[in-house]
């Protein structure tokens, strides 16, 4: 039975392509095609909370997205539930918001969002980082390596994974160096063919306004995502000694948050203590789908598709609840020396790798009177044909980026450690 919720507007792609004759729908093409790509895999190897790894139990960026991904998928059937606005043959797709949850990290670098932030700082003087804005790049030009052209993606999905619309030029113009919540400049041409060309309302300019529009599943996947980083890191912290009762007592007390029976920090410690933690996080997450249902909104694009004709509203005892946790994870563990001393590590070598990458293929400097040849020759040979010190220095971003945290690692090792390295370690 087709699905009335999507018309050829929200499944024509950028290239113009058509899907016929393929036995899948439009949004599992999409799914596929992002399943089975390098950049997808290498998230197993990048940093979640705790250093990929270091063990086994700890999440990573792709257990990470695929929790996500289930989270997203279960939203869909509870709106979808008898008596909401939708129907059998008029739903939202959960093939296509699996498909923006799988990617919605696929352009995080290595070491978390310390990473994130050290190649912000590095590629400040060209047009900036972010792993949003990479994850579009990857996307629409660099996801199927060979050619460089992009997974040519649907426009639902492309817009699926758009959870920020303003250019980094934008934020610039205000005073400050962006530090987040951009899309570099050269992608305003997705951003146009995803909006189909209508220019945003005054109502919403650059900034949290204008980010704040986003479609149906956007929404879905967005909400998903803080489901999974607010609950699902919880038990990770929890297994790793970060989040001990005592810690969690002395930040409530400094925060004035209540911790009696009820209370979202108040049930976490009764899991503690009984050892009953993925339990919690597993009722609470059926609890956060729950707290989800659809309202009609009105707006520029909700003439043209049924993906914004409708707004996510989520309960908001559950918003601040999720916003509870966030935050406790955040002081509690985020901030802790010991993931600090891991972050300033990470910082280290993004800077350390930069640095001579810079030196030899942005500004073309010989090291010490030599042309070390330091890249794959792949990677060289298309920095080389660059046009531009801000397009080479692009590329060796995307490069760092593309990095998992143990390639990071052993290709700082390789460069400036004299005992570590050999002719078998530098194959493939």
């Amino acid at each position: 039975m087709p699905n009335r919720f999507y018309g050829a507007f929200d499944t024509e792609r950028m290239s113009g392509k058509s899907d016929v004759g393929d036995f899948r729908t439009a949004f599992q093409i999409d799914r596929d095609r992002v399943l089975h790509t390098p950049a997808f895999r290498r998230l197993q190897n990048k940093t979640q909370v705790f250093w990929s790894g270091e063990y086994d139990f700890y999440r990573t960026r792709l257990t990470h997205s695929l929790e996500v991904a289930q989270i997203g998928r279960s939203i869909c059937h509870w709106l979808k539930a008898p008596g909401g606005l939708l129907e059998d043959d008029f739903f939202i797709d959960p093939d296509l918001v699996e498909a923006a949850c799988l990617s919605h990290d696929l352009g995080h670098p290595p070491f978390g969002h310390a990473g994130e932030r050290t190649l912000n700082h590095l590629m400040a003087p060209y047009g900036g980082f972010e792993g949003n804005a990479q994850t579009l790049r990857l996307l629409t030009e660099r996801i199927f390596s060979a050619k460089r052209t992009g997974m040519d993606p649907s426009r639902a999905f492309l817009d699926a994974v758009l959870k920020y619309k303003t250019l980094w030029s934008e934020l610039k113009a205000g005073g400050e160096l962006p530090e987040h919540h951009f899309i570099y400049d050269f992608q305003h041409e997705w951003l146009d063919w995803a909006m189909a060309g209508h220019d945003f309302p005054a109502e919403l300019p650059p900034g949290d306004s204008r980010d704040s529009f986003k479609s149906i599943e956007c929404q879905v996947m967005d909400w998903a995502d803080d489901t999974a980083y607010s609950l699902n890191d919880l038990a990770d912290s929890v297994r790793a000694g970060f989040l001990r009762i005592e810690r969690i007592e002395a930040w409530a007390e400094k925060r004035g948050e209540p911790l009696g029976e009820g209370t979202p920090l108040g049930e976490l410690i009764a899991a503690i203590r009984k050892r009953r933690v993925d339990p919690f996080v597993g009722s609470r997450i059926g609890k956060y789908v729950r707290a989800t249902r659809l309202v009609h909104d009105v707006n520029h694009l909700s003439g043209a598709t049924n993906r914004y004709r409708f707004r996510l509203e989520i309960d908001p005892a559950f918003k601040a609840d999720s916003k509870v946790f966030k935050k406790l994870a955040f002081e509690v563990v985020f901030l802790s020396p010991q993931l600090k001393q891991l972050e300033h590590k990470g910082n280290h070598l993004l800077h350390r790798l930069w640095e001579v990458l810079a030196k030899r293929y942005v500004i073309g400097e010989r090291i010490d009177g030599q042309d070390f040849q330091l890249l794959p020759e792949d990677a060289a040979s298309e920095i080389g044909q660059a046009e531009g010190e801000q397009a080479k220095a692009r590329l060796v971003c995307d490069f760092l980026a593309g990095m998992t945290d143990g390639y990071a690692a052993r290709m700082y090792k390789r460069l400036f450690t004299p005992d570590f390295g050999s002719i078998g370690d530098l194959i493939g």
